[in-house]
């Protein structure tokens, strides 16, 4: 057994997957909105039977755990094999007498570099003078012990090349550390940290690994120096995606479908020591499109508690409506007299800010609320401004009762008309559009074989018979002989014993690797597909179109012969060329014929059903008048 095999028999792809996006049952399989592409209705399936994961929406991707990997995190299948491998606890023998280790992916090398410094740094702050004195800080602000250790905080010390020359002595190249975003570049190769005498927050990626960091300065900041210092964008590292705590706190989220959403670091931190691991933190930056994508796959509930200073509700605004648009539940924690979350929990204990959150206002509430907020309900240059406020937001309501609650609230609490208010709503554009359009996070898809009607009809008579073996005397052989590989191999298998099981298919196709993933593919599209009315007549339907293919592709050849004869003059082969196309040509109106009938019988079933309905309910005086009756009789 190879790495990846043995990889793949430690790992169930649920797990994996479910460790990613929020999965939910579906009778033997699972499934959610796929994560690669926008939707509201899940087509992302999920095979713990054939461990494999398919999209049957509009991106139509599919594969296993490296592949599903590979693309959630936008990276090669060496990076994909590493992560796997930790994660099963498989260890990875070095390869072509260790070129394997010197050929390392750029990422691997900007990870590993990441890993160290965060090594340097924690043993500064156990270890160094003003290191300790950071300790003390942080231990004062309400961290215990054990959460600076499992968070791995650090202190960078005040030098101006400290980490780099320590990084340089381990093998690294300065280059590489500028690109992992730990040092800057000044002038020609002048080097320098760019984390001095700050406290080190390590960001991590979905599986614990250090991808940037966000540096606190210890003591006073200096006017040109920023208090909070974060790594700039890297191949690791992009602010507009990455969330401090995913990799803590993402199971805690799909266990309570809810997500507790924080601004500073300490916040998040002090919010897990408190019971609440469902807690994130935006790095470096305000909440984005592309940070809502990544808690989309978690949960639809947000919970957002941010500051509430004027700049804290401009944020918390924007953070709603962005939330609105991708459909989530969202509430707000206000919080009050200009404390965050770190110091309420540290100030006022674990139990008030447990109240504070089970207490959060529904979205509604709080816009409602903030627009209230220091305005005279009497004065009328406050009433204009509370209405112009608040009717864009009330016409989103898709709700007509809810949106009715709060127009009927604000007429009573502003002493005005709610049909006043109603039509200065509806002069509101119905082209209102948020600032913040949706963006879609996905990983560019792999350029794939565009399938043509051919291959949709024969994988689809595929999945037909993989659900219903005893309708394989519909199929004729010499149509099967006229099928694409690898679903004729299949079928012709089929044919030749149709009572063989899936698993006894899987084994008879243990030589050919690519046809077996095909196959797992059928199946797990004829699970999904698995409730088809009347099956055996839509698998004749499929059997008849694609004969009039075959017919069609017949008929074009026979075209371009008959064309050719003409061109040289060769008048003895074309009538047997005409007669060929012509029976070919009545074969094909025959079975559109029959199918066009068919479709009329059903019709007049209908029909006739829905008179025979009509007339018994006349017969029981039903549906018309003593005087209709009596009329009908006459006539």
């Amino acid at each position: 057994m190879n790495e990846v095999e043995e990889i793949k028999s430690r790992l169930n792809i649920v797990d994996v997957i479910g460790s990613y996006i929020k999965l939910e049952k579906a009778g033997i399989n699972y499934r959610a909105c796929c994560p690669f592409h926008s939707e509201k209705t899940p087509s992302f399936f999920v095979s713990p039977t054939r461990q494999i994961w398919h999209c049957f929406g509009g991106c139509n991707e599919g594969g296993d755990i490296f592949k599903f990997v590979m693309k959630i995190e936008n990276i090669e299948f060496s990076d994909a094999l590493k992560i796997l491998a930790a994660r099963a606890g498989v260890s990875l023998k070095p390869q072509m007498g260790g070129e394997f280790e010197k050929m390392k992916s750029e990422r691997q090398l900007l990870l590993d570099i990441c890993e160290l410094a965060t090594r340097f740094f924690e043993a500064y702050l156990k270890k160094s003078v003003k290191g300790k004195e950071a300790n003390e800080y942080l231990l004062k602000r309400g961290l215990k012990p054990e959460t600076i250790k499992l968070w791995r905080l650090g202190y960078a010390p005040e030098a101006w090349s400290k980490l780099s020359d320590f990084l340089v002595g381990q093998g690294y190249k300065r280059a590489d550390i500028v690109r992992a975003g730990l040092a800057i570049e000044k002038d020609e190769h002048k080097f320098f940290d760019r984390f001095r005498n700050r406290i080190m927050f390590p960001i991590c990626g979905f599986n614990g690994e250090v991808i940037g960091f966000t540096g606190r300065i210890f003591g006073e900041a200096d006017d040109n120096e920023a208090k909070y210092l974060n790594t700039p964008n890297t191949l690791l590292y992009d602010k507009s995606k990455a969330l401090f705590g995913i990799d803590k706190a993402k199971l805690e989220i799909r266990k309570n479908n809810t997500c507790i959403l924080v601004e500073g670091n300490v916040d998040c931190i002090m919010s897990h020591q408190a019971g609440f691991a469902n807690c994130l933190a935006v790095s470096g930056t305000a909440l984005t499109q592309l940070h809502l994508n990544i808690i989309k796959r978690y949960c639809s509930n947000l919970i957002l508690a941010f500051d509430m200073d004027e700049a804290g509700h401009k944020a918390t605004k924007k953070a709603a409506e962005l939330a609105t648009q991708m459909d989530f539940n969202i509430k707000v924690v206000p919080l009050v007299n200009e404390k965050d979350p770190a110091d309420i929990i540290l100030y006022d204990g674990e139990e008030k800010w447990k109240q504070m959150v089970e207490n959060a206002q529904p979205i509604n509430e709080f816009y409602y609320n903030l627009a209230l907020q220091n305005r005279d309900v009497n004065n009328l240059e406050d009433k204009k401004k509370i209405i112009t406020d608040l009717l864009p937001f009330f016409k989103k309501i898709n709700n007509a009762v809810e949106q009715s609650h709060w127009l009927n609230k604000l007429s009573a609490d502003l002493r005005v008309r709610e049909e006043d208010l109603r039509k200065d709503m509806e002069r509101i554009k119905d082209d209102y559009s948020p600032a913040y359009p949706i963006i879609e996070d996905r990983v560019e898809p792999v350029v794939q074989k565009q399938k043509t009607r051919q291959d949709l009809l024969e994988e689809q008579i595929a999945v037909f018979i993989l659900l219903s073996r005893e309708n394989v005397n519909l199929l004729p052989l010499d149509l099967v002989n006229n099928f694409s590989e690898p679903t004729r191999d299949i079928l012709l298998k089929i044919i030749a014993n149709p009572q063989i099981t899936n698993d006894e298919l899987i084994d008879s196709l243990k030589n050919t690797p690519a046809t077996i993933d095909f196959l797992n593919y059928l199946i797990l599209k004829s699970e999904v597909e698995a409730e088809i009315d009347d099956l055996p007549k839509e698998l004749e339907k499929c059997v008849i179109e694609r004969h009039n293919l075959i017919n069609k592709s017949i008929r074009q050849e026979l075209a371009s012969r008959i064309k050719e004869s003409e061109a040289k003059g060769d008048w003895e082969a074309i009538p047997k060329l005409l007669e060929e196309f012509n029976l070919l040509t009545k074969n094909n109106k025959n079975n559109n014929e029959k199918e066009n009938f068919e479709k009329q019988a059903l019709e007049e079933k209908k029909d006739i059903a829905q008179k025979d309905e009509e007339s018994e309910e006349h017969e029981k005086g039903e549906g018309c008048s003593e005087e209709e009756c009596y009329t009908e009789e006459v006539d």
